[in-house]
């Protein structure tokens, strides 16, 4: 294994404590590398958040405290990110694949002229460096890139990574001075805490996602998804079918137009399997689905299917995990 660093942002909640991604890439960062993580946090709160990013892993923390990242979008966390580069000469920057890592990538790469490979669900390593790995065209093939100068930086799948690096129960904790570059953000005049609806875990980077589509044939019939989801403590997806027929909100969408996920379980219920929507769980480690034509596409790359009335076989499933529970 080689000594390399590998540099990971750990995104962190309004609480302080690390996104759920965090895991996946200090885990992908060990398989390839020695991770050191980056925490920009709020004054105060940066002792806490590196010990958070031990536990997961990261023997090497860097600090950036800073108020700006309070009140600005972004630019504070590429700022802290430059001067990482700069202090730590990684040999790649690895962050999660999120609408806040996929902004903070794409900024880094501009600012300091480097290589992105964007929703890769793996890295590796080759005799000239780190190769990030990609599923494409709706999971068709599978293909890879590298950097041919500088170090890739690499937003990664949120669920895609199964490696988990050990806990390191004394890291070695470092301030990181980054300099504010004075680059326009967008500013944060205040905000409302949105009160959570649901204890189901996020549809990006769920362990497990229950989907309904277009054959679970209405609103209330949705609500069947919704029961296995609950009995499963996986987060609830739909395809493009159900959405567009107004079954549930369109921020449960995965597909090529929707949330790219990729869990350890996926369950189809009443789903087709359009290519789009294939594009957006394909990766997903083991795949169910229920349906009741048997020439659906979504059989094609089920790992186990069952061709039946969803009506019929799911409440029999949630009875069964049920009366395991009890």
């Amino acid at each position: 294994m080689t000594d390399s660093t590998i540099l990971v942002w750990v995104e962190t909640t309004a609480e302080g404590a690390p996104a759920p991604t965090a895991a996946g890439l200090l885990g992908a960062a060990a398989a390839v590398g020695a991770p050191v993580a980056l925490v920009v946090t709020a004054p105060g709160t940066g002792d806490a958040a590196a010990q958070a990013a031990a536990a997961l892993g990261a023997a090497r923390v860097l600090v950036a405290e800073t108020d700006a990242v309070s009140s600005q979008l972004t630019v504070p966390v590429v700022d802290a990110l430059a001067a990482a580069v700069a202090q730590a000469q990684p040999d790649a920057v690895l962050v999660a694949n999120s609408i806040e890592g996929r902004d903070a990538a794409g900024r880094l790469a501009a600012r300091l002229r480097l290589a992105v490979a964007a929703d890769a669900v793996g890295v590796s390593r080759d005799d000239e460096g780190i190769v990030a790995q990609h599923s494409v065209y709706g999971g068709a093939y599978n293909t890879v890139s590298a950097a041919t100068f500088g170090p890739l930086v690499v937003t990664v799948r949120q669920g895609a990574v199964d490696a988990r690096a050990e806990a390191v129960a004394a890291p070695t904790i470092e301030r990181l001075e980054a300099a504010a570059s004075g680059s326009a953000a967008a500013s944060v005049d205040g905000f409302e805490p949105a009160v959570a609806a649901t204890t189901r875990p996020d549809l990006r980077g769920a362990a497990k996602v229950v989907s309904g589509g277009r054959g679970l044939g209405s609103a209330e019939g949705f609500a069947l998804a919704e029961q296995l989801a609950d009995a499963l403590g996986a987060a609830v997806g739909a395809s493009r079918a159900a959405v567009d027929a107004g079954y549930i909100p369109y921020a449960a969408q995965v597909g090529q137009t929707g949330v790219s996920v990729s869990p350890q379980l996926y369950v189809a219920l009443g789903i087709s399997g359009a290519i789009q929507h294939r594009a957006g769980m394909q990766t997903a480690k083991a795949i169910v689905a229920v349906n009741k034509d048997a020439d659906a596409p979504i059989f094609d790359i089920a790992d186990f299917g069952v061709v039946g009335d969803v009506f019929t076989v799911v409440p029999q499933l949630i009875a069964a995990l049920e009366a395991r529970k009890a």
